[in-house]
């Protein structure tokens, strides 16, 4: 479920959010929310939801009883697995603290904090609205509210970081004992204010020492590195992005959403997308209510578009896959993408054998390299 808002639309973020300069039309989206959902139950009839990802966005800008509402109607709707994983994004600010026990009373039972620093002048640089102080009291009050699953996003290869402000990042956020951690390299991408004023960020060789130093100061924290920028202790996996990862199914409702879903019986699968701005998706609810089109876009994947999204996937986790799970998952056989995987290992950045496929090291630091192999 994407909630767009955020307070501040940060100089970094291209993902669909907006800045909510007045309030916003909660009611509104929740209406919208679940006309969504309701849309696409006759496509998922008799599967059984694993998890619930609230994204944002600032998901935690809305009330509790806003996403009472939401969860209540979803329950309704479709079976909830008993100890489903139900995530919700929150930004350290001291509203959102105020909230954080009764979202837990609600049975979310995972909190992602947008942290990215512990360092004051980064988070400045950042167009952050929380200090290091509110960052290390949002974890304290998530603790208290009764979170024992967290994760923190944290962010390296900031503007003007030293190799020393990197590690005390990542030194202050393992002294929080989080269970989860999405320790991630700032990029600049299109259609930011960093990407059309680039600030002064470090070199690649600095990147790479920021990398190598931080790998190793989790994996000697006892943090398991399972994907490209994910790391778990006591196999908290993120439930939700793995089943991205591993090439699962999903609904996306929201702004800006997209959905991922099966069909076994046309044997195809099915692209949705939502329209991005959230007063046009509101719309477009509405417009669907009085009997019209559908809400946003949907597309069936062809199947040369298939393999690739899989491995685009699939080669981001540190395992790798199954050779088995790409027939299963894709409907194709292996001889589909044969060609590129030998190209891979040639160059040393693919390693398999009859049952497993996965990126090598080099593969890994070199990965849009390999995924254009297969396209």
């Amino acid at each position: 479920m994407h909630i767009p808002w955020c307070q501040r639309k940060c100089p970094y973020c291209d993902f669909n959010s907006h800045e909510a300069k007045n309030a916003i039309p909660e009611q509104d989206y929740i209406d919208a929310l679940i006309t969504d959902l309701e849309q696409q139950l006759p496509g998922i009839w008799g599967r059984t939801v694993n998890s619930i990802f609230f994204g944002g966005g600032t998901p935690s800008l809305m009330s509790a009883a806003g996403l009472d509402q939401l969860l209540a109607r979803f329950r309704a709707l479709l079976p909830l697995a008993p100890h489903a994983e139900i995530t919700l994004e929150a930004n350290p600010g001291s509203v959102e603290q105020e909230k954080f026990k009764d979202f837990r009373q609600l049975g979310i039972n995972r909190l992602s904090l947008g942290i990215q620093s512990f360092n004051d002048y980064s988070l400045k640089r950042l167009g952050r609205i929380h200090n290091s102080s509110e960052a290390r009291h949002a974890f304290a009050t998530a603790r208290h509210a009764g979170f024992d699953n967290i994760n923190l996003d944290l962010m390296y290869g900031l503007p003007d970081q030293t190799l020393n402000m990197a590690i005390d990042d990542l030194d202050q956020a393992l002294d929080l004992q989080p269970e989860h951690l999405s320790h991630y390299q700032l990029t600049l991408e299109p259609n930011t204010l960093f990407h059309n004023q680039p600030p002064p960020l470090p070199d690649d060789d600095l990147l790479w020492d920021m990398q190598q130093v931080c790998q190793q100061q989790l994996a000697t924290a006892g943090f398991e590195h399972y994907e490209i920028s994910a790391y778990c202790r006591s196999s908290k996996h993120c439930l939700h992005n793995l089943n991205y990862w591993q090439f699962g199914d999903y609904i996306g409702i929201g702004a800006g959403a997209h959905g991922k879903i099966s069909d076994a019986f046309h044997q195809h699968i099915r692209r949705t997308t939502k329209p991005r701005q959230p007063q046009t998706y509101i719309e477009s609810a509405r417009n669907t209510n009085n009997g019209n089109t559908a809400i946003g876009h949907s597309r069936i994947i062809s199947r040369h578009e298939v393999g690739l999204e899989y491995l685009m996937n699939t080669l981001r986790l540190q395992q790798g896959f199954p050779t088995i799970q790409f027939q299963e998952r894709t409907g194709q056989t292996l001889a589909l993408i044969e060609k590129g995987l030998q190209q891979a290992e040639q160059r040393g950045l693919l390693q398999r054998d009859i049952h497993h496929i996965k990126a090598t090291e080099l593969g890994h630091r070199h990965l849009n390299e390999l995924l254009t192999l297969f396209m």
